[in-house]
């Protein structure tokens, strides 16, 4: 039985789950309500496994779970999912792989292996994506939708599911039109936001984003869902920029953010050596949290480091 689900009768993983936090419960080991939380963040893992072509809980392996924290982490850095719930999401597959195997499996750290941090923490070193030729050289190793969606981050700081539902055409249209971009989404909390044009390669970028969408709504491929290209390509993508010396997509947002950073204020942030009067960089850091979808001016140090 050893094969199927650890002998939890069912070939189902999520339904498996479920049954492990349920014997927990019946043994005393959980409440009936522990278990019904951990069972309903679990379906979250399981889902992304089966998408994977995972079929039982013997075949999950320390090495998935960490990239799908890696995964839930991104989400955090770029305001999407709270460090709270990602932590819980990847205790919750912890605490089922230790019920089905009473104890063997060895537990995933959220924070230290996966990189789950509070949103508002201050960065200590700079962006690697300040370094163009870096984020170039990812690109190369991306097909035409992954180096898109790499542009409308590090161009026009977009998050990654902006940046994956955004229809690429319009805010062509718009941004030849107007000298902005109206981003809707996608964002955190449903709220609207422009992004000013100021640079010819913005324009660049969405007319290669533009090509890659054709006649779809957006550049998610059509017949897929958001959540489905975000645990597919787009966590190919990520996983691609890794390779290459750079965190994620939120890197792309933070050097898109250093890069308008001098731009206002004609100094790079301070963590880059970059000194500014107090006025000048609260300014700036007021104009980036508009323009990157933040409603408080703190979380900009997430980016570019604290104020001087």
């Amino acid at each position: 039985m050893r094969g199927n689900n650890y002998g939890l009768q069912t070939r189902d993983m999520a339904k498996a789950g479920c049954f492990a936090m349920n014997r927990e419960a019946a043994n005393g080991a959980a409440s009936f309500s522990t278990a019904a939380t951990v069972t309903d963040r679990f379906n979250r893992f399981a889902e992304m496994a089966k998408a994977e072509g995972l079929r039982r809980l013997e075949e999950v392996t320390r090495d998935q779970v960490t990239a799908y924290g890696q995964t839930l982490a991104d989400q955090v850095a770029e305001g999407t999912l709270s460090a709270a719930y990602a932590q819980n999401l990847v205790s919750a597959v912890n605490t089922v792989m230790n019920a089905a195997t009473r104890g063997q499996w060895q537990s995933v750290s959220p924070t230290r292996e996966c990189g789950i941090a509070h949103r508002s923490s201050v960065r200590e070193t700079p962006s690697m994506a300040i370094d163009r030729s870096r984020v170039e050289a990812a690109q190369a190793a991306m097909n035409d939708r992954g180096q898109a969606i790499t542009d409308l981050a590090r161009d026009l700081g977009l998050r990654s599911k902006e940046a994956s539902l955004i229809n690429a055409r319009g805010a062509l249209n718009e941004a030849r039109d107007t000298g902005r971009v109206t981003i809707v989404d996608g964002t955190k909390g449903g709220r609207a936001r422009e992004v000013p044009i100021t640079q010819e390669r913005q324009i660049a970028s969405l007319e290669r984003a533009a090509t890659v969408q054709g006649e779809a709504r957006s550049l998610i491929p059509q017949g897929q869902t958001w959540a489905q290209f975000r645990d597919g390509e787009l966590r190919e993508i990520r996983e691609t920029l890794q390779a290459h010396g750079l965190t994620g997509l939120h890197d792309l947002r933070a050097g898109y953010a250093s890069e308008r950073y001098q731009a206002l204020t004609g100094e790079r942030p301070p963590l880059e050596g970059g000194q500014v009067s107090k006025a000048d960089d609260r300014a700036a850091r007021e104009i980036l949290a508009v323009e990157l979808g933040h409603g408080r001016i703190d979380v900009i140090a997430s980016y570019i480091g604290g104020r001087p």
